[in-house]
């Protein structure tokens, strides 16, 4: 009996030996973990300073020409701080980006887009901009707002076209092949009822989720998607290092 309770006692104490051990691992590599994670955060501040203050000189010049249509998609609460949104463009406008979509899920953004352009200089609504006085001016910026709902009339409107345009190749006893359709007919069928949207070069998340938050899928098949952080600590160096990565490198678009 003395024995049994021996070997019982010596396992209990192993099994709190092992217990131990086992919690300063997982607290140490959690430590670890963060304090990684702190260095990164305060890096980038860093860095964002010393692009924004123009030390590193290869952020000095960038070849905007190369990005010729940019989205920003911003979480709903975070598209509430107008006077950041308004600040990120403004940026923008300074960079020299031309074209721009502006995104949020329940459409705060298409709600306010007359106070945004009226602080903005040279910035006019997508549909409404002339080529010909965006060659003109360097620093003309066209907008268009867009939220998800907008994506779902897309989709409703082109789901449409497509089952009136086959309906009818059914009923003239067209061939099978025929009334199959792919994803170039349904690009058509958007553009053909106005919802096929300029697909954009580099798409910007502002928020806490690292996905494009319900942005229109059938514009986004070849677009370079990075996640940027909460609005809230949108930084001017962050902005250019994003657009200047994505300068650098070559594009393929799928070929």
């Amino acid at each position: 009996m003395d024995l049994k309770d021996e070997v019982q006692r010596v396992r209990f104490w192993i099994n709190q030996i092992g217990n131990f051990w086992l919690r300063l691992v997982w607290h140490s590599v959690h430590l670890l973990v963060r304090f990684w994670y702190l260095g990164v955060g305060v890096a980038n501040v860093i860095e964002s300073y010393l692009i924004s203050s123009g030390l590193l000189k290869r952020y000095r010049s960038i070849d905007v020409g190369k990005l010729r249509y940019l989205a920003i998609v911003i979480e709903s609460d975070d598209a509430c701080r107008i006077s950041k949104v308004i600040q990120l463009l403004q940026w923008l406008q300074a960079i020299g980006v031309k074209h721009l979509c502006l995104y949020d899920t329940e459409g705060v953004l298409k709600k306010s887009k007359e106070s945004i352009l009226a602080k903005l200089k040279n910035a006019t609504l997508f549909e409404e901009a002339d080529e010909r006085d965006s060659l003109l001016d360097q620093k003309h910026m066209t907008l268009e707002f867009a939220s998800i709902s907008d994506g779902k009339e897309a989709v409703a409107k082109g789901g449409n076209v497509l089952f009136m345009k086959y309906s009818k190749l059914a009923n003239s006893g067209a061939e099978q092949k025929e009334q199959i359709f792919t994803e170039a007919n349904m690009t058509e069928a958007l553009r053909a009822v106005g919802c096929g949207g300029p697909e954009p070069d580099l798409l910007l998340v502002y928020g806490p989720a690292r996905c494009h938050l319900g942005f229109p899928a059938w514009r986004i098949r070849y677009t370079e998607i990075v996640h940027m952080g909460p609005l809230k600590s949108v930084r001017y160096g962050s902005l250019v290092k994003a657009i200047y990565k994505f300068t650098i490198v070559r594009q393929n678009y799928g070929t």
